[in-house]
């Protein structure tokens, strides 16, 4: 059970907000609903949620602006739920810092699941020791503080970015199949768009190894990706 664990579900379609409830108040936990998007934004900046889940069409604001604005003050994990299938979609809710994007109509298992990952993730890095450092050359990332820096300079990334690179770092000089990373970072499978590690691969590299011409995150030809000093 997930005892007093709240979840806010934003979203216009009663008939789905509704069934959402009915099934995430069975698994133990606590919801709310909204459907409007700028009544949603001052709710969730307002209120103390463990995860929001928000539907991207919406009255007043849709879910990407909403997402965006969340994430300039709150860290709250954030699962989209959109009719949109194009990847493109996918990495643009993801890159202004959603935690994972769902695609309607989808199976509540399959929800579940996302949902306990996500609270899992986010707990694992709120216990994250005070002091705890991952390094590789002169990258450093502090976890307990979501900073990163390279030869001295903070670098800015996304909240998947850096989920993505902390994953690698973890697991550095160990060579990790995209689809390790996509159980591991996205929790769950992506059924078969492994492209998306390397779309998000790409962005780290532009922000790191382009930016400080020096080569942190390596390519294993048919296998995958590495960090390694």
């Amino acid at each position: 059970m997930a005892d007093s664990t709240r979840i806010f579900i934003v979203e216009d379609e009663r008939r789905i907000a509704r069934f959402l409830q009915i099934e995430l108040e069975h698994e133990g936990y606590e919801t709310e609903m909204e459907d409007n998007g700028e009544r949603a934004l001052e709710r969730i900046v307002q209120g103390n949620y463990d995860l929001v889940l928000l539907d991207v069409m919406l009255p007043g604001m849709d879910g990407m602006e909403i997402c965006r604005r969340v994430r300039e003050v709150s860290q709250v994990p954030i699962i989209m739920l959109t009719a949109c299938d194009e990847v493109e979609d996918k990495v643009a809710g993801l890159d202004i810092g959603a935690d994972d994007y769902m695609t309607k109509p989808f199976a509540i298992q399959e929800l579940l699941a996302r949902i306990r990952n996500a609270l899992r993730k986010h707990r694992a890095t709120d216990e994250s020791p005070e002091g705890e450092k991952l390094t590789v050359k002169d990258l450093i990332m502090y976890p307990s503080r979501y900073e990163v820096t390279v030869q001295g300079e903070d670098v800015q990334l996304t909240k998947k970015e850096y989920s993505l690179l902390e994953y690698m770092l973890r697991n550095k000089r160990t060579v990790l199949t995209r689809d390790q990373i996509l159980q591991e970072v996205w929790g769950y499978d992506y059924t078969g768009d492994t492209n998306v590690v390397d779309v998000y691969i790409r962005y780290l590299r532009a922000k790191i190894d382009d930016r400080f011409n020096q080569k942190y995150i390596w390519t294993v030809r048919g296998v995958g990706y590495v960090v390694k000093d």
